[in-house]
């Protein structure tokens, strides 16, 4: 049976991780609207290769090239903020929402309200609004399927099982390309040398946040909300290898862990065939050939990323989308060559400690904490 798909972000790692799979069984996929931010001869390549009904850019100043590479197709264009919005709320079975940042906020939640499937990759939905957007899962009826391929571990190693029989979830973290510097390294570390992930093909932004560890203590946050087990239930371990990606166990002291390549086809294609299985192009695991698999304590003192990320859950209401705004500002600047790497965790320490701001209660208000909050570090960093 055909299936629908729109993909927010068609021209990111997601979205090419996604449309490689949908390739390879086109005859079981009719795309609906393909998204992207600027990128207007890619993306324009991508819906004349999946006969999508509507292509999508964010930038509206892109528009023009969109629509000249389209020309005569009959595949419809639109750009801005509304755009994205209506694509977003297209009828599709799946709709795969993978807009990097809070730009991805509103076009997410206009998919969750439409009550169907919403495969999430966009960290920022649950980081920054994560009270806001469950409640509209759960008075929407739709079903929330995590894409990140941690949460989609914990995903797979619940089914079938009664989150009340968790006694805890561990989220594995590679430790990132700096996981055996010391203090002076990191400090002069370069952006070039932060952007190497040993194990994953990610973008810079994410893999200086793999590097902090602060993309791990932002999967905390989201599997705070994704798996109702309690904060305090929730574990990270440094397993260099990248092979487990998570693991749960239950109280008669079972742990259920879900190995993998690391490769992004593999949750990816889990999210879109649940809730049966497809083929990927993954090479088969071979343990023999891994030889062993190691595990170790994060180290807070070098990287107290996660601790921040422990302490916004504990405090709630607007702590995460404060952290995650501050963070980002934080990476831009270490990008940029304005700040060194052992003050991006300083910097985000430093904004939460000095914004406190109501718990938003709506995705505007949410909007709002992260505008407030980005202000709030760049005046931070620009006074440092």
């Amino acid at each position: 049976m055909t299936r629908t798909l729109s993909i927010l972000g068609a021209t990111g790692s997601i979205g090419a991780s996604t449309l490689d799979l949908i390739r390879r069984e086109r005859d079981n996929w009719r795309v609906v609207a393909l998204t992207a931010n600027c990128q207007a001869r890619e993306l324009a390549a991508l819906a004349r290769e999946f006969s999508a009904e509507v292509a999508v850019v964010a930038d509206e100043s892109c528009l023009a090239e969109l629509r000249e590479a389209l020309s005569g197709t009959g595949i419809a264009t639109a750009a801005g903020l509304a755009a994205l919005i209506e694509a977003a709320a297209r009828p599709a079975d799946i709709v795969l929402a993978a807009i990097v940042g809070t730009a991805g906020l509103a076009p997410t939640m206009a998919a969750i309200e439409q009550g169907r499937i919403v495969a999430l990759a966009n960290k920022e939905a649950l980081v920054s609004a994560g009270d806001v957007m469950t409640a509209a899962v759960a008075r929407c009826g739709t079903t929330l399927l995590p894409v990140d391929s941690e949460h989609n571990a914990i995903f797979q190693c619940l089914a079938g099982n009664d989150v009340a029989h968790v006694r805890s979830i561990t989220l594995t973290a590679s430790g990132g390309p700096f996981r055996d510097w010391s203090h002076a390294q990191l400090a002069a570390a370069t952006p070039a040398q932060a952007v190497r992930h040993p194990n994953w093909d990610m973008g810079a932004k994410i893999s200086v946040d793999s590097a902090t560890m602060f993309n791990k203590g932002l999967e905390l946050i989201e599997a705070h909300h994704l798996f109702p087990v309690g904060h305090e239930r929730l574990r990270i371990v440094v397993h260099p290898q990248s092979v487990v990606h998570s693991m749960v166990e239950y109280r008669d002291g079972s742990t259920l862990a879900q190995l993998g390549p690391s490769d992004m086809r593999v949750p990816i294609a889990n999210v879109l065939a649940w809730p049966a299985r497809m083929d990927t192009p993954c090479a088969p695991l071979d343990l023999a050939a891994l030889g062993e698999l190691t595990f170790r304590a994060p180290d807070e003192e070098r990287f107290p990323a996660t601790a921040l990320a422990r302490a916004a859950v504990q405090a709630g209401g607007a702590a995460p989308a404060v952290l995650n705004a501050a963070n980002e500002i934080a990476v831009a600047a270490f990008l940029a060559g304005h700040i060194p790497f052992t003050r991006i965790a300083a910097y985000v320490a430093q904004v939460l400690a000095q914004t406190a701001l109501p718990a938003p209660a709506t995705l505007a208000e949410v909007i709002a904490v992260d505008a407030e909050a980005r202000s709030r570090a760049r005046a931070l960093m620009e006074f440092a």
